[in-house]
């Protein structure tokens, strides 16, 4: 069977997450960058993967997957025990809460489009760091209010990287990117750290990446 193949963007909050996952079970893959910035992910190549025009997709056991939850719970699914979701269903919905106040509250609202959208209604291009700021910020308040409740490990969900992980490194490097003070979110600080010390994570930060040529 053919290596899985990656269509992504370095940046990519989406496409992060599930570099991630592949990185954790040690999955060879093979990584085709689609750049956001020229809209290649417009082009009829990667509308014929993903009619969302959108990144990640995946090409895998024969199939092209799209939207990164997805692509994580398939893995999840269909590979041996990677862990990304517990066993036990409460713990299960803890997880997907978790990883859903991320990619479904912070991310849409925070998508490079969205931002370039507000630029083009308020003709300020200063409003664009400041809409990243206010949602981004806003919405890891909340996520470290959610880690509180004593279930938290060293990681998201005790002492095993989950799902929930894989959606937070990503915003946390996002919000360092633009210059979020999250500096007294305790426990979402700690858990990056630990994560990022792993390989797997390390090995799929959007520095070790690169943009893609030209």
């Amino acid at each position: 069977m053919s290596r899985p193949v990656l269509y992504d963007y370095w940046r990519s909050s989406a496409s992060y997450r599930v570099r991630i996952a592949l990185n954790l079970m040690g999955l060879a893959y093979d990584a085709v960058p689609v750049n956001l910035l020229t809209g290649q992910h417009r082009g009829e190549d990667h509308i014929a993967r993903n009619p969302q025009g959108l990144v990640p997709a995946l090409e895998i056991d024969g199939h092209m997957l799209t939207q990164s939850m997805a692509i994580i719970e398939y893995l999840d699914e269909t590979r041996p025990d990677p862990g990304f979701l517990p066993t036990e269903k409460h713990e299960r919905a803890r997880v997907r809460a978790l990883a859903y106040a991320v990619a479904m509250e912070i991310h849409p609202v925070c998508n490079l489009s969205v931002a370039a959208h507000v630029v083009e209604l308020t003709g300020r291009d200063e409003d664009r760091a400041a809409w990243m700021k206010t949602f981004i910020r806003r919405g890891l308040v909340g996520l470290e209010g959610m880690l509180a409740d004593g279930k938290s490990g060293i990681y998201c969900h005790g002492d095993t990287p989950t799902m929930a992980d894989l959606c937070l490194v990503p915003q946390v490097y996002n919000a360092n990117r633009w210059e979020v003070d999250i500096s007294d979110l305790e426990r979402i600080n700690a858990i990056n750290e630990n994560c990022v010390a792993l390989k797997s994570f390390a090995a799929a930060h959007p520095d070790r990446i690169g943009p893609p040529p030209g």
